[in-house]
């Protein structure tokens, strides 16, 4: 992606930028004013006297997300083709594909492909690798290659792409295109409601209520609300939702500045749905921003108990400031507060090590705090559940089979060799975990846990202080010894790996929705839910 910026762009955006900075711009008048002009000088010269042909564009862009990336990685710039992705990601509604992708050397990788949607009634797969857009080479294609995928209603785009080493071709007509934030809803039983919510873009709380209500003619008496892997959005919609369940007036979240106009508090504004149904929150380690937002206000308040993972911990507030020429800075401008006084960011930006990563709070730094009812929670790490399910044990490997394609692309072989199995649930068999484990051995992939790439780093430093063949011997066993663990790992959480692989392969026959209705009978942590919810003693002790 490309921003074309000339000489004389460079005022407009500084201008916005003093907007933005507001008291701190008066008080550093001049040497705002002074930085300006150096790099103004420094731009004009740069491209007027450097020995090849510039692209002032990128060289602008690139200058701008510099300087940010010094900061959070929640304060971002924006150019033009960045704005529309982040209108998407708030509205939930564009023309498109209707799949998830990602790049990869070369090709646009299907992560998942959604039911009745363009690329789904093209034929298009999980796994399948797109080489080719119209007449366009994606190896010889630099910038963002999803820009081709885009264009308006009933535009047909020609798609040639490789599926387990054979290539085809096919035609994609873009369609409208609904990210829902409820993608599904159920009964778990005759008296317990479901609802997953994925996104909190500008139909959120909508989406929640009409389930919510949905459910509770159904005959629902008690509520799981899950927000594992849940990356957040809007925060209004985050208390919103908060709503349906709390009364009117009720403190859900502040947010606190060094700016007094960024300091705000936001109450529920309207009556509830239901006050005194149970309910339960699941979150997990991906379950962030707004997510937390609603689990640790309903924490606070004392009206859910919290199930799962220790959530992720962003406790900073975003706000997008429009530059000109259709530009954008998504800027931090506060922290967040739940309603006992918390604010549950891990990471800490203006601390960061020697390898410039932000420094994560340790927790005996944490500050404790009281709930409505007394109960202690704490600060400092993301949102701790009532009830901790979590398995450090098994994440890492998980972890590290997620970040290298392991298990997405033995699903995807999988996929293809049994091509049958219909609404049937796949069952990995001791003989397929067999196969699973050989398959990432003759594909060598990497376990990159943090082991391993500190061993790593450690070898490169040690081939630049040229002392690397006095170690190479004992590096070897070393890293020997921690590939046979992995090994071990590989056994050890054989079943914790084998659910993730049925989860991953039956959206390949079932999408979506075959997926939750899976975790309906499945998920550990809806089953504690349940058994939980049924127990209306054990419920309240919890909350006491």
């Amino acid at each position: 992606m490309h921003s074309y910026f000339k000489k004389k762009y460079l005022i407009p955006i500084a201008a916005s930028a003093f907007l933005i900075v507001g008291t701190s711009f008066k008080n550093d008048f001049f040497e705002i004013a002074k930085q300006i002009e150096i790099f103004t000088t420094l731009f004009k010269e740069l491209n007027t006297n450097y020995v090849d042909q510039t692209n002032p564009g990128e060289l602008m862009d690139k200058a701008i997300k510099g300087m940010l990336s010094s900061l959070d990685p929640y304060t971002v710039y924006f150019n033009e083709q960045d704005v529309l992705k982040f209108k998407i990601n708030n509205t939930g509604e564009y023309t498109g594909i209707g799949a998830i992708i990602n790049r990869k050397e070369g090709t646009i990788i299907i992560r998942e492909v959604f039911k009745g949607f363009p690329a789904d009634k093209a034929g298009i797969q999980p796994g399948d690798e797109i080489t080719k857009i119209n007449d366009v080479l994606l190896s010889d294609f630099k910038a963002d290659a999803s820009e081709l995928l885009k264009g308006g209603k009933n535009t047909k785009i020609a798609i040639t792409y490789t599926r387990q080493g054979k290539t085809n071709t096919t035609e994609i007509i873009l369609d409208e295109v609904e990210v829902k934030s409820v993608p599904f809803f159920a009964k778990i039983d005759a008296t317990t409601g479901y609802i997953a919510i994925e996104h909190f873009n500008k139909k959120a709380s909508n989406e929640t209520r009409a389930a919510l209500e949905a459910l509770k003619k159904q005959g629902a008496e008690r509520i799981v609300l899950d927000l594992r892997g849940n990356p957040g959005g809007l925060l209004n919609e985050a208390v919103a939702i908060c709503n349906l369940f709390v009364a009117k007036d009720e403190i859900i979240v502040t947010t606190k500045s060094k700016i007094e106009k960024h300091n705000n508090t936001y109450k529920t504004t309207f009556d509830p749905v239901d006050t005194q149904i149970p309910l339960v929150i699941l979150i997990d380690a991906r379950s962030a921003s707004a997510s937390e937002i609603v689990s640790g206000a309903l924490q606070d308040l004392d009206r859910a108990v919290v199930i799962g993972g220790r959530s992720y911990g962003k406790g900073l507030v975003q706000k997008p400031i429009n530059l000109t020429y259709d530009t954008q800075l998504k800027v931090t401008i506060s922290r967040y507060y739940t309603p006992s006084g918390r604010c549950i960011q891990a990471l800490d930006y203006t601390h960061k090590d020697k390898n410039g990563a932000a420094i994560r709070t340790e927790e005996k730094n944490y500050n404790a705090f009281k709930t409505r009812n007394g109960r202690t929670v704490y600060d400092g790490g993301g949102i701790l559940p009532d009830i901790l399910l979590e398995d450090p044990g098994s994440k890492a490997i998980l972890d590290a089979l997620q970040k290298n394609d392991g298990i997405f692309n033995y699903a995807t072989q999988y996929y293809h060799k049994h091509p049958n199995l219909g609404s049937k649930i796949p069952n990995i068999t001791a003989t397929d975990y067999q196969d699973f484990k050989q398959f990432l051995k003759s594909g060598k992939y990497a376990f990159d846990t943090q082991t391993i790439v500190a061993l790593k780093n450690t070898l490169e430093v040690a081939k630049k202080e040229k002392i690397d063949a006095t170690i190479k011997l004992e590096y070897d066993q070393l890293l020997q010894s921690i590939e046979k663990s992995q090994e071990t790992l590989l056994d050890k959480n054989q079943e914790k790996i084998k659910s993730v692989l049925v989860e991953e392969i039956l959206k390949r026959y079932q999408y979506q929705e075959g997926l939750y209705h899976y975790y309906l009978e499945h998920s550990p942590e809806i089953q504690k839910a349940v058994t939980l919810l049924k127990d209306p003693q054990a419920y309240a002790k919890i909350l006491k």
